[in-house]
């Protein structure tokens, strides 16, 4: 998504494109996220600072996180740095440097759904937070009350009645929820991302397969190889995900990138029952989603080496509670979906031109919020590029910001 977002707002500004990729757009990342646009998403998802939650997460006592240990030594750098900003203080001033980006994502979503022609798969029906405890809900509210007060978030309680007016098919005790009406949702992710990438291509842009590893410096900008030959262009966007920093350390750029990995399964549903829009158990850290698949179930954050073997561990624990909220029926896929999530400590994406080193430029490490962002950094960078006036200051998502 943020790559194909980025050759699309670069084409629209005038410039001539091609995008690379090894693999079909949005096969990735973007193919597998619960499908949410999402406008609230102001405040980062950050490192938990009370000691309880940090054992119970590295003890791998709590569905909303896993930890692979023999990944330790390798992650406690970056995990170190996530926890350094998950103050009070870094995390305020995340969410004020993410607002012009979150606030813009649905704007600039639409007009490139409206143009791909899948506009049909858009809901305008928010997201749904349930609780089953009291006390977890009473949090969870003031936790809103504070974004709403400190950063515009929108939020609507609701007792157990409203929740299931709602969503009637929600079974069990609930004690509440919370309704999230500002973002958007689509029915299938990667469809939207194919469309985005058919769109690029009728628009007169090139999509070629190829390996970004083999990217290299030349004395007129950057090469990428191919069995055809080199591909040579001025500018260079890596837009790679996860992927990102593996070419970047080959060419000499370390960056504190690491990965969140997450798992997806689908379901059918038993008898008549829907969901008409996203719900996430507040509790225990899932989403279920109604998709052309199926209802994606989608899992918590995995902490481990971005191409480790897969442990869907996290899917096993959810699923009872999962079934116990909603009448799932069979698995649909036969394997789990695995996918990861490139971040970095401040939970900010990095969009701009990488210090003394010309034409350049980098577009990554979305995180949670690379579907939601696509587009918008999309025209952050293309603006930043082409000498336009950038719609919003990109000091706080400069290349250099960790020195």
């Amino acid at each position: 998504m943020v790559g194909v977002s980025a050759a699309l707002a670069l084409q629209a500004r005038g410039r001539k494109v091609v995008l690379i990729d090894r693999r079909p757009a949005a096969d990735e990342t973007s193919h597998g996220n619960a499908g949410l646009i999402q406008r609230e998403g102001i405040a980062p998802y950050a490192f938990p600072r009370s000691l309880g939650k940090i054992l119970s997460s590295a003890l791998n006592m709590t569905p909303q996180a896993n930890l692979h240990w023999r990944a330790v030594p390798w992650l406690v750098p970056f995990l170190y740095h996530y926890w350094r900003y998950g103050t009070p203080e870094r995390i305020a001033s995340t969410a004020t440097a993410a607002k012009p980006l979150v606030e813009r994502s649905i704007a600039e979503h639409e007009p490139l759904m409206e143009a791909a022609s899948v506009q049909h798969l858009l809901r305008r029906t928010g997201y749904l937070k349930v609780y089953r405890n009291e006390s977890a809900l009473d949090v969870e509210l003031a936790e809103d009350e504070f974004a709403r007060r400190e950063w515009g978030v929108t939020s609507e309680a609701k007792s157990g009645d409203e929740v299931r007016m709602l969503e009637e098919h929600l079974t069990g005790p609930i004690a509440g929820g919370i309704l999230m009406p500002q973002p958007l949702s689509v029915s299938d992710p990667g469809a939207v991302g194919k469309a985005y990438a058919d769109l690029f291509m009728q628009r007169g842009g090139t999509f070629i397969t190829a390996d970004a590893s083999t990217l290299r410096e030349t004395a007129d900008g950057w090469q990428v190889l191919r069995v055809e030959g080199p591909i040579s262009a001025r500018d260079v966007v890596v837009a790679l995900g996860p992927w990102s920093d593996t070419v970047l350390r080959r060419i000499g750029v370390k960056l504190p990138f690491f990965v969140k990995r997450g798992y997806h399964m689908h379901y059918r549903a038993l008898g008549n029952a829907v969901l008409s829009r996203p719900v996430i158990d507040g509790e225990n850290g899932y989403v279920m989603s109604a998709m052309t698949a199926g209802i994606r179930l989608t899992t918590g954050a995995e902490f481990a080496r971005r191409d480790a073997a897969a442990t869907p561990v996290q899917l096993g624990k959810v699923e009872p509670k999962a079934r116990a909220l909603f009448p799932l029926g069979d698995r649909v896929d036969q394997t789990p979906w695995l996918g990861a999530r490139p971040c970095l400590p401040d939970m900010l994406p990095m969009i701009g031109q990488v210090p003394s080193r010309r034409g350049l430029w980098i577009d990554s490490g979305h995180h949670h919020l690379g579907f939601t962002l696509g587009p918008v950094s999309g025209r952050l960078i293309a603006e930043m590029m082409t000498g336009a006036e950038p719609f919003t200051d990109p000091t706080p998502y400069r290349v250099d910001r960790f020195g």
